[in-house]
């Protein structure tokens, strides 16, 4: 009798996960200030970490595989910068840098593979943003050759909340139609409540040329993570090969209409 009433037990927590909305995991990787203008600090600091944003949990991020800045079209490896800081309770990294010059300043990671025993699958999440810089925004919709991209079709900058944003999604330089892409904010004063779980993440498609579009409804950081299964598995410890779900990740702020 005690067995069944424990299988029962068993079999009904496993059928509330099954029916609960799965949480959405997003790279992060936040700038002080994406719109440098002449009275502002010329010191950009970027927070990088892995986390589910709108409820404020974060996950270890150990230290990225690459992170770097495409700077005016030039690339530069800012990895040997990184400084290990927590990020919502968790490990994350923070790291300086000093705009010398008007451009348009792509920032990115590449983060080691994490596993995710949950959903039975690796994580890698190609993650990026965009600082604009005195004046000059020529080049905020150049690709910076991730291994998969969202591209911006809109400025990923002075945008006001209401606006609507399009980015086409990219896996290997090719455009990937009808991309699942999952949009989330980040709910950094924890002030925004969510009517039901299945509004924490809201989730959308690109169109058949790749194209999503997308009006954030409140001013702030919001994330947008285009997702495709990779055509290579990784092995877990034990040797088992697991497939590796790729996350193309652009992080865009909105303004406040004042």
């Amino acid at each position: 009798m005690r067995k069944k009433w424990i299988s029962a037990l068993t079999t009904a927590a496993a059928m509330t996960l099954l029916l609960q909305p799965a949480f959405a995991h997003f790279g992060m990787l936040i700038p002080s200030d994406n719109m440098v203008m002449q009275a502002d600090s010329r010191t950009v600091t970027l927070q990088l970490s892995f986390s589910h944003p709108f409820e404020m949990i974060g996950m270890e991020l150990v230290k990225p595989k690459k992170f770097g800045v495409l700077a005016n079209g030039r690339p530069e490896d800012l990895l040997s910068g990184l400084k290990p800081i927590n990020v919502m309770a968790r490990g994350g990294w923070a790291a300086s840098y000093r705009i010398r010059r008007p451009g348009v300043y792509m920032f990115y990671m590449e983060p080691q593979p994490y596993w995710e025993p949950t959903e039975d699958v690796f994580i890698i999440h190609y993650t990026k943003t965009v600082v604009t810089a005195f004046g000059d925004d020529e080049g905020w919709d150049e690709e910076i050759g991730l291994k998969t991209e969202i591209v911006p079709l809109s400025k990923p900058y002075g945008l006001y909340a209401g606006n609507v944003f399009q980015g086409i999604v990219k896996l290997d330089g090719k455009p990937v139609p009808y991309a699942a892409v999952e949009i989330e904010y980040y709910n950094r004063d924890k002030k925004a409540v969510a009517p039901t779980d299945y509004m924490i993440a809201q989730t959308i498609r690109a169109d058949r040329n790749a194209v999503f579009t997308y009006a954030a409804p409140k001013a702030g950081w919001w994330g947008f993570a285009a997702l495709n299964e990779a055509d290579f598995k990784l092995k877990l410890e034990s040797g088992e090969e697991k497939a590796v779900e790729l996350g193309a990740v652009l992080w865009v702020h909105f303004e406040p209409w004042r």
